[in-house]
């Protein structure tokens, strides 16, 4: 097969533009939208999955509403004296009940937001594992809104008979805290 020269450049001309196209095609066209399909794909599934997530917090809306309005409706009253008292009564309460030793409450207000304050309070019991547990089972089943933040067990004799519990207790008011205190 004998080939004009002249042929043979336009043929070796047109490939070479032809793949000079083909890879400014790839480089400008092809590669960009290859990823921005990849990228919207991607956000697609995240938004399916935000979609998903707000279909249940609406799904869930009812059971939501119920809990806050028990949760408000077990705060510490707005009145501050009223809400230690309240709370010191639950605790003599429970201490009673259980047949535990209450060494001391000592009640202190944190501030927290525009909305709501805690009281924390610093409870000193003493008692046997039994009366100690269902002291705290009384105190995390009570309607009132109170959060343990800290439980410390010390035994006061060799056997481990008689225990010493240490408890740091926040109790929810939703009422702002008023001056200084």
């Amino acid at each position: 097969m004998n080939v004009n020269p002249q042929n043979r450049q336009k043929v070796l001309l047109i490939a070479t533009a032809s793949v000079v196209a083909l890879y400014v095609l790839d480089a400008v066209l092809i590669t960009p939208l290859t990823t921005t399909w990849k990228t919207h794909a991607a956000e697609i599934v995240k938004l399916q999955k935000d979609v998903a997530r707000g279909r249940g917090l609406i799904e869930r809306g009812p059971q939501t509403q119920l809990k806050w309005t028990e949760m408000q409706t077990g705060a510490l009253p707005k009145d501050a004296a009223q809400a230690e008292q309240d709370l010191i009564s639950a605790f003599d309460r429970w201490g009673r009940d259980n047949r535990i030793e209450l060494g001391s409450i000592k009640p202190q207000w944190k501030r927290g937001t525009d909305r709501y304050s805690t009281l924390e309070c610093r409870v000193d019991a003493t008692g046997t594992l039994a009366t100690l547990s269902r002291f705290l089972y009384e105190l995390e089943k009570s309607p009132i809104a109170l959060r343990v933040d800290s439980v410390e067990l010390t035994a006061r004799d060799e056997g481990g008979n008689k225990l010493t519990l240490g408890l740091i207790v926040s109790g929810l008011r939703m009422s702002p805290l008023e001056g200084k205190l």
